[in-house]
């Protein structure tokens, strides 16, 4: 069998390349410059969008001064009760944001990262709106062609893109299934594939940066190489709780 997916990867990160790195580089210099002078970024995704802020924080070759936020650590750090996670429109809710913000607790000036492919659920144009009201600067990663396709779910009317100081776009179709089957069927979400290429763009934007500065990037070790977990928490110490922990 031809799978059509990989064509399409191939040319949604090429144009990547040619029409963001304007955007990428202007987010490496802003994020690198704020961990620099002691920050931590913090990074927040909702729904699958999750997955690419995750692919940020707390991970093998990932930078170390990256705190993961979500609606869950209204559970984990919180007193919300476990069940309340289970419905699939949490997201859609403004009210959780300044909860979250509370529990995130970061310092000023601390650059955030929000991933939202609509960039239009009510948490997180919310958190952004108080970020950025603190603020905070804010690089959003979304879809531009989807977040200006459809209504805000936020009383505001604004999108994600509205509230972000740099926005890179993903460049994923609205609804995101970017490949059409015979039958008019759509499968092949792009988002988070791209996501994951642009954090990555700007880990090593960033790091490249700090060594530039004549600063060595703080970066985490595999947990799963002998020494990994001696040189980690070594580097981690210097963070105390700014750096939450995330589940195995």
């Amino acid at each position: 069998m031809n799978y059509d997916y990989p064509e399409l990867a191939r040319t949604a990160i090429d144009r990547l390349l040619a029409e963001e790195s304007e955007r990428i580089d202007q987010a490496s210099d802003l994020i690198a410059a704020a961990l620099l002078d002691d920050g931590v970024l913090q990074a927040f995704g909702t729904g699958h969008a999750r997955l690419v802020v995750h692919e940020m924080a707390g991970r093998a070759g990932g930078l170390m001064p990256v705190n993961l936020v979500r609606i869950q650590d209204l559970v984990f750090f919180g007193d919300r009760a476990p069940a309340s996670l289970l419905d699939p429109t949490l997201e859609r809710d403004p009210s959780l944001a300044a909860d979250v913000l509370r529990l995130a607790a970061p310092r000023p000036g601390d650059p955030w990262l929000i991933a939202s492919n609509s960039g239009i659920n009510g948490s997180v144009v919310e958190l952004a709106r108080l970020v950025r009201e603190a603020g905070h600067p804010v690089v959003a990663v979304c879809s531009l062609a989807h977040s200006s396709a459809v209504p805000s779910r936020h009383p505001s009317g604004l999108r994600l893109p509205d509230l972000a100081d740099v926005v890179i776009d993903t460049g994923a179709p609205a609804g995101d299934a970017a490949l059409e089957l015979t039958d008019g069927t759509r499968i092949g979400a792009l988002s988070n594939l791209v996501g994951v290429v642009i954090v990555q763009l700007l880990t090593e934007g960033i790091a490249r940066r700090m060594l530039a500065a004549g600063v060595t990037p703080p970066v985490y070790r595999s947990m799963n190489l002998p020494d990994g977990d001696q040189a980690n928490a070594a580097r981690l110490a210097a963070y105390g709780t700014r750096i939450r922990p995330i589940e195995p």
